[in-house]
């Protein structure tokens, strides 16, 4: 009777589901801290990528160590989480990351980039406090203009990288902005997100208001 009691606990789909969600929830709270290390370490904008590997490695650590980066990611991912189909939010925001920094590779000029991620930032930490879901074409296109600042600004670290390495880093941030991106949505669809009528949870609300906070520093530190 106890074994049987104990294999219906360890089957149900909700004991799976939290420890799934808490198991994302270490990943997102582990970046952050990686990326306030980072930040206060001052990592160095130019990166010296000589082979695939160093551009495979700083691809996958350039969202990440980036907190202004780091929290609009994280952001749309929830908000990605109110839709059945949010998923092809989060990959239209990493295919346009990629287009970001082929325009910048280009050389064409996108002025007040930091400034355009703050603001994307704080826009869609403003939409997670709200009780109603947003518009799915407007948080798409929305998604798509934050990943081109965002790729336009990661692009500066690996000006004169050769194509291989470069093919490689591109690679590696996709792999990280998505990654980040689908494990947000997997939390938000934990809490209840895409619930019609929902509840507003709290945890959303307060990261919410964390996410718009940093923003608007990130801001105000632009337009200085």
């Amino acid at each position: 009777m106890f074994k049987t009691k104990f294999s219906q606990f360890r089957a149900s789909p909700e004991f799976y589901t939290s420890k799934l969600m808490d198991r994302h929830i270490g990943a997102i709270a582990a970046l952050i801290i990686i990326s306030l290390l980072s930040s206060l370490s001052g990592t160095p904008a130019n990166h010296a990528i000589t082979n695939p590997w160093e551009g495979f490695v700083w691809g996958l650590a350039d969202p990440v160590i980036s907190l202004d980066c780091l929290v609009g990611i994280i952001a749309i991912g929830l908000l990605s989480s109110m839709f059945v189909r949010g998923g092809a939010i989060a990959g239209c925001f990493a295919l346009a990351a990629i287009l970001g920094i082929v325009i910048h590779l280009f050389q064409l000029n996108f002025p007040g980039v930091e400034m355009a991620i703050a603001i994307s930032t704080i826009i869609f930490s403003t939409m997670l406090m709200m009780p109603n879901q947003p518009n799915f074409v407007v948080l798409a296109l929305m998604g798509i203009s934050a990943g081109l600042f965002q790729g336009y600004t990661v692009a500066e670290s690996i000006i004169g990288a050769g194509t291989i390495p470069l093919i490689a880093y591109i690679l590696g941030m996709t792999l990280t902005l998505f990654a980040v991106a689908m494990s947000a949505r997997q939390i938000g669809t934990a809490m209840g997100m895409g619930e019609i009528n929902r509840t507003l949870p709290w945890k959303i609300t307060i990261a919410g208001f964390a996410l718009c906070a940093i923003g608007i520093v990130f801001l105000s530190n632009s337009t200085i």
